[in-house]
Parts: structure tokens; sequence; C-alpha cells
């Protein structure tokens, strides 16, 4: 839940297309949101001083978007390697299984939420059916939750329509990470399951994640406070959770 003060509960996605745009758009935004999300093709372009840049003096909080998927020991090597970077969050597939998930929990920087990908906002039902995947996306996402935070993992990634349903699964601890969030208006881009900032909280999201909508506006500061006043408007008229 957002307090008043503190910066809003939003990961500005910086898919951006080099370090110096990158550093800029995370200035721009930090005195508005509490995190700043690093993606795999940054991180693969400038390597782990990447973080760094864009962490600054400000002292936001790092998402290390890498999503890790491979066997338990190639996850676990990976997971050590960038612990000394102290992520806040570091992401995993959930689909990778419930060892992989366990090894990069015990290979991760202490303080460090790994927090696994159920289904990616990208994909809808015809995608799951043609890998085989029976179920609806919603019966698909909290499967795969239910195994993560059996595995260790204590943060899940899922998109605003299945966070309720999430929540109810898992209980009040596990932080739920919302991509597909785009303030109302906005383009869907290659967002499948997508809602905006509003409802992603209301319906119980921890932390929303935001890229285009805030980093390609005119003025990323401006949209990333436009966002942080949605909220706190939301939260002024919600029940505290």
């Amino acid at each position: 839940m957002q307090r008043p003060g503190r910066p809003a509960p939003v990961a500005v996605a910086l898919d951006a297309p080099d370090l110096d745009t990158a550093a800029r758009w995370a200035a721009l935004v930090t005195p508005h949101v509490s995190t700043v999300k690093i993606g795999l093709e940054l991180y693969l372009r400038y390597g782990p001083d990447v973080v760094a840049t864009v962490r600054g003096a400000s002292g936001v909080e790092v998402f290390l978007d890498l999503k890790l998927h491979d066997i338990p020991a190639t996850v676990a090597g990976a997971a050590r390697a960038v612990s000394r970077l102290r992520p806040e969050i570091l992401t995993v597939h959930a689909a990778g299984g419930t060892d992989m998930i366990r090894a990069a929990v015990d290979a991760a920087a202490p303080g460090t939420c790994v927090a696994a990908v159920t289904v990616l906002t990208s994909m809808g039902a015809g995608d799951l059916a043609a890998l085989g995947m029976p179920g609806s996306v919603s019966d698909v996402v909290r499967r795969m939750a239910v195994l993560a935070v059996a595995a260790g993992a204590r943060g899940l990634v899922c998109s605003p329509h299945e966070v309720a349903a999430v929540r109810a699964e898992v209980g009040p601890d596990v932080v739920l990470i919302t991509p597909g969030v785009r303030p109302a208006g906005a383009d869907q881009h290659d967002q499948a399951r997508v809602a905006t900032p509003e409802e992603a909280f209301r319906a119980g999201a921890d932390l929303l994640v935001i890229g285009r909508p805030i980093t390609r506006a005119p003025d990323p500061g401006a949209a990333a406070a436009a966002v942080a006043a949605s909220l706190r408007r939301a939260v002024s008229g919600s029940v505290p959770r």
C-alpha cells in the first residue's frame, strides 16, 4: 500500500536504446516512483555496471528482470553471479519448476526477492493452448503461482487480470508484481492482458510495472508524477489492505 510522502509502488521499465537514456529516465522518475526495472536487453548490452548507473545516489530500488530459465545449477550460478549487485527483485520463470526456483532462492543475495513470472502478459489463451497447457489463463497462472511460492519464491509476476485470484491462493505475504499496466487511454502495445494503475492496485497488486506510457512521454518525470497522483487518489478512496 502506498503511504503519504512515499514514492508510488511503481517499477518504471527502463527499456532504453542506450545507457545514457536509461540513466536520464531513472533520474527523472525516481522522485515519484519506488523502483526502476532493468530488463534483459539493457543488461546484456551494458553488463552489471548498468545497475549502479541507474541506481545512482538516489537509493531507488532495482528490479533486475532477467527471467532466468534453465537447469537448476545454471540458474543458481546466474543468481549467485548477480548477487553482488544487490537487486531488490530478481525474476525467474515459474515454468522452470520447483527445483529451479528453489535453486535461485538459495543462491540469491540476502534481501533479494526472487519473483517467479507466471504467464507473460503478451500471451493469451490461444498461446497457452498451442503450448499444450490445459485450462484458462487464470488457471495456469494460479497453478504456477502456488508451485512457485511452495518452492520459496517471495514474489510473483502476473497480469492485473489474475491478481485477485492469485492473492486468494497465496495469501497476503507474497509480493504481487503486475506488468501490463497502462494509464487510461494509453496504447496497449504488445500486452494482451492489461489494466489501469488504479484497477491493478485495487485488485491487490503490490508493485505496478509501467514502461512506455512513462518513458515515451514528452516529460517522463511528469508522466510518473501523474501516475503517482492517480494512485494516491486510489489509496484515499480504498480500504487499507
